[in-house]
């Protein structure tokens, strides 16, 4: 199959590592070898609950016995579908009311950006350095890393970057600033966390100016960093949210949500603002409210930061720089990017798999299911710290 997949699948690197895949369960992912693989990654933060949760798989059962794919999105009202969006407006915060459900986190960002300009008129977008917002060509319009994006322009118009955590920045957000984009931890940087009071001045800022602010959680939100969402730990309410990934259990979704003040200007002038065929699907939903549901109902958003707190007891090493990050979005810097790449490497030999950053090749990604034991955590980390003395 290997040498299939390097024949017949398009490929985004030279160095794919074309493991192939038996099957995949709780925290671990089984080859073709006969190996079971630790997983530190999470499909890199999308299988919430683990690989195959019960919930997920059954919820999956159900909804393919009744139908999958009826009409493009907002014409039926579908059961799940509908399902998502209630849960999602009860669990979040007001003016967050409505849904739009679509089919990645990369669109999410595209249909939040076409929302911010319709609702204010204006054009010109605030974006970050170092940002990562996915790879459509509006994800990437607003992406802060060139190399990614230099060989894809011409881009999107009017967008200007700013530093994450600098504050004196703020001057560049104007009345002619349609919206704010920004993740709340920054990803692809090496999970950059906020400091001090930023948010709180950067949602003030864009107040006084009648700017949007969106963010972006496609790869913190549902639970990973211990609330549903990471921007509750810092006491602010986004015009726009994002979300992505973890959202559906392992298949893919996206979504943005508003008010429906906000959210209704994509109805009208022109209507059908945004189309897309596949989203809300009733079979996604229906995974996505199973994983939802768990993790609004379980304790394993509290669990996430206890496992936080395991993850930094155990990856004590000389050759650690220091962990950025928080909850279950963990990133390990080990100095160089070569080293990373080697550790990653020796740990996938060794039966655990870690990743590494994609602008920050220097940080390894850990990410794990939200449901992985305490047991497995300290298995894992033998394995890096072993790794590391090995190197």
């Amino acid at each position: 199959m290997k040498s299939e997949f390097f024949k017949y699948q398009a490929q985004t690197t030279a160095f794919a590592s074309g493991f192939e895949v038996e099957k995949a369960e709780g925290s671990y992912i089984y080859g073709k070898d006969g190996r079971a693989y630790l997983d530190f990654v999470a499909g890199v933060s999308a299988n919430t609950l683990g690989h195959s949760h019960p919930k997920v798989i059954q919820a999956i059962k159900e909804q393919a016995d009744k139908y999958l794919h009826v009409m493009v999105y907002g014409e039926y009202a579908q059961e799940k579908p509908v399902a998502v969006c209630k849960l999602l407006a009860e669990a979040t915060p007001a003016p967050l009311e409505v849904t739009y459900l679509v089919n990645s986190g990369a669109e999410a960002i595209d249909g939040a950006l076409k929302l911010a300009k319709r609702y204010t008129g204006r054009e010109e977008i605030i974006a970050f350095k170092d940002a990562y917002h996915g790879n459509t060509h509006g994800a990437l319009s607003v992406a802060g890393n060139e190399a990614h994006k230099r060989e894809f322009r011409p881009l999107l118009p009017m967008v200007n970057f700013i530093e994450f955590n600098n504050r004196e920045d703020f001057a560049q957000i104007t009345e002619k600033t349609a919206c704010v984009i920004v993740e709340t931890i920054q990803g692809a940087a090496g999970f950059i966390m906020p400091e001090g009071d930023y948010f709180q001045q950067l949602k003030k800022r864009c107040e006084e100016v009648g700017a949007l602010l969106i963010l972006d959680e496609i790869q913190p939100g549902f639970g990973r960093t211990g609330k549903l969402f990471a921007f509750e730990h810092y006491g602010i309410v986004p015009d726009i949210l994002v979300m992505g990934k973890g959202m559906g259990g392992g298949v893919p979704v996206g979504a943005f949500m508003s008010s429906k003040e906000i959210m209704s200007s994509l109805s009208h002038s022109p209507k059908l603002g945004h189309i897309t065929t596949f989203g809300g699907n009733a079979l996604i939903a229906a995974s996505s409210y199973a994983t939802i549901s768990e993790v609004l109902e379980s304790n394993l958003m509290a669990e996430a930061l206890e496992k936080e707190k395991l993850f930094r007891s155990l990856l004590v090493d000389p050759k650690i720089k220091n962990i950025n990050g928080k909850g279950l979005m963990l990133a390990v810097d080990l100095g160089t990017p070569e080293y990373c790449l080697q550790v990653a490497a020796r740990c996938m030999e060794k039966g655990l798999i870690v990743f590494w950053q994609l602008y920050k090749n220097n940080y390894m990604r850990i990410t794990p299911p939200l449901t992985i034991s305490p047991e497995e955590i300290e298995k894992g980390c033998r394995i890096i710290i072993d790794t590391l003395n090995e190197i």
